[in-house]
């Protein structure tokens, strides 16, 4: 006689969150971003005629207004502009003394709470900043003003 015991796997479905940033650009049609992104015409492949559909490989058809969004690893897929807007939001832009007052207390293993408690308008003359977007820069990430 062979017994056989059966063990029942309970799966639990866990919450996620994606920390990566990416770079992204809003396709407007140009020759420029077609050679950029080397967009496939799709009536040049079948030797047809030069079509006004575009696609990228890998990701399908592009519309003027979809983004073309970059990966860490320089890959490119599409987002769809409604999508686009519900799903990501533009770093802050951040001055060089707010930038180096932030690296300050990261390089010195101080938390948030400590730069926050600490700022003040000397440190932060960013005035289109609260104390919540530079949290959100914090963790986030953020792009220095005039930087690229």
């Amino acid at each position: 006689m062979v017994l056989i015991i059966r063990k029942e796997m309970a799966t639990t479905i866990k919450v996620y969150r994606n920390t990566a940033t990416i770079k992204a650009e809003q396709f407007d049609g140009s020759n420029e971003m077609v050679d950029k992104y080397e967009l496939i015409d799709a009536g040049t492949m079948l030797g047809t005629h030069h079509s006004p559909e575009l696609y990228l490989t890998g990701s399908g058809k592009v519309y003027v207004g979809d983004w073309i969004a970059t990966g860490i690893n320089g890959k490119h897929w599409l987002i769809a502009d409604d999508v686009f807007k519900k799903t990501y939001a533009e770093l802050p832009v951040i001055s060089e003394k707010l930038d180096s007052y932030i690296q300050l207390y990261k390089r010195n293993n101080y938390g948030i709470t400590d730069m926050l408690y600490d700022l003040t308008d000397e440190v932060c003359p960013d005035v289109n900043l609260t104390k919540d977007d530079i949290a959100r820069a914090w963790l986030d990430g953020y792009t220095v003003e005039g930087h690229k």
